[in-house]
């Protein structure tokens, strides 16, 4: 019995921790770039921790299945995109109840679900791909501008992807975290926010900021996060699990979570392949205690986030913008990927990427929305175009 528990428990241990390393600095950085303090991001930080590690428990024991949970990282990559759109954090913080009503509303109402899915997927990846494209520019600008600093972590990062590439990321946080001791020496430890806490912030519900913070959120957590999750389950040969309580549960706690400085919690995609792999277990059945043993390491790694944000905090931005970069590589791949898959929807696609890579802000209103827009007029347009007019090869 026991050696039947111990590996889905260290399956579990591995995603958790994989998870956490892989993405904190990204959600540190996107909830500061929306006017969080550095009190408020580690309670943020907290509250999603607590968030996914719940869901993962009670819903994986619920429904017998390996139902991993967690932050919604490109959502964190949309906030620092978004720092031109708001400073003050009770706004975002509105437009993060939205995106997590949207998400239970989602979970009650199946049209808005398949709404969303009909987005066409090279306008999503493309929305995407420029959301990550500025971010993943930054480990080239941390190597020339801070060499001594950057390079030994882009250096790790590319040993540890070749050997061992599940530990690229948290290797490359780890000397990340020695490169800001020596630097900074024990100062930053001197005020470290060790204590756990959390910090309620009261909503602002401002229009302009839930329609660009809010609403490409939402799109982001759904099509980048939500959608996968359902196929990476499917992939490893698991009945569909019921959308409604999972998406009405999920929306329900990021909503709450919002109000302690979270910004979204969902169904996990890479690490739900840790624990819903056969590494977590031959039987199949048994797979569902990894997800419920990442769920309660979740828990406890949560009660690091003062620590880890205050990490952040003592780290030259630019330094964790360069972490953060190598974090989303793949997640960047993958959106170029699904841009292009498409030969006929190639250009909207590219149009689309082009203005939210801009970091335009028209009205107050942030590229994500304005790119998924002009992109969709464009394809809309293009696609009028050739059923009216007999297509032409340019050679």
């Amino acid at each position: 019995m026991r050696a039947g528990l111990l590996q889905p428990i260290a399956a579990g241990l591995v995603g958790s921790i994989t998870g956490f390393a892989s993405s904190f600095a990204i959600v540190i950085a996107g909830l500061r770039s929306v006017g969080a303090t550095e009190q408020q991001a580690a309670s943020g930080l907290l509250i999603l921790c607590l968030s996914q590690g719940v869901l993962a428990i009670v819903l994986s024991w619920r429904f017998r299945l390996p139902l991993s949970f967690a932050w919604s990282t490109p959502g964190a990559a949309l906030l620092v995109a978004a720092q031109a759109t708001t400073g003050e954090f009770a706004a975002a913080v509105g437009a993060f109840i939205v995106c997590g009503a949207l998400i239970a509303v989602t979970g009650l109402w199946p049209a808005l679900g398949r709404a969303i899915t009909r987005i066409p997927r090279p306008l999503a990846g493309a929305m995407l791909a420029g959301i990550l494209f500025p971010i993943c520019l930054a480990p080239v600008t941390a190597s020339v501008q801070e060499p001594l600093l950057a390079l030994p972590i882009v250096l790790v990062w590319l040993l540890l992807y070749r050997l061992a590439p599940r530990w690229a990321v948290p290797g490359a946080i780890v000397v990340t975290a020695v490169v800001v001791g020596l630097s900074a020496g024990a100062g930053w430890l001197s005020g470290a926010v060790v204590v756990p806490q959390l910090t309620f912030v009261a909503p602002v519900f401002d229009p302009v900021v839930i329609v660009s913070l809010g609403l490409p959120l939402f799109v982001v957590t759904m099509a980048g996060q939500n959608v996968p999750g359902f196929a990476v389950l499917s992939t490893f040969g698991y009945p569909a699990p019921p959308p409604g309580p999972i998406l009405v549960s999920s929306g329900l706690l990021s909503a709450g979570g919002a109000l302690f400085g979270g910004h979204a919690v969902n169904l996990a995609a890479i690490t739900a392949a840790i624990m819903a792999g056969p590494d977590a277990h031959p039987d199949r059945n048994r797979r569902w205690i990894a997800a419920v043993a990442g769920g309660a390491f979740y828990l406890l790694i949560g009660l690091g986030a003062g620590l880890a944000t205050s990490l952040v905090a003592a780290s030259p931005p630019i330094l964790i913008a360069a972490v953060a970069g190598l974090a989303l590589l793949g997640a960047l791949v993958t959106a170029v990927t699904t841009t292009l898959e498409e030969a006929d929807h190639r250009v909207p696609a590219i149009i689309t990427f082009l203005v939210v890579a801009s970091g335009i802000t028209i009205s107050g209103i942030g590229s994500a929305f304005w790119g998924l827009l002009v992109g969709g007029i464009v394809m809309g347009w293009l696609g009028w175009r050739r059923r009216g007019v007999p297509q032409r090869t340019l050679t």
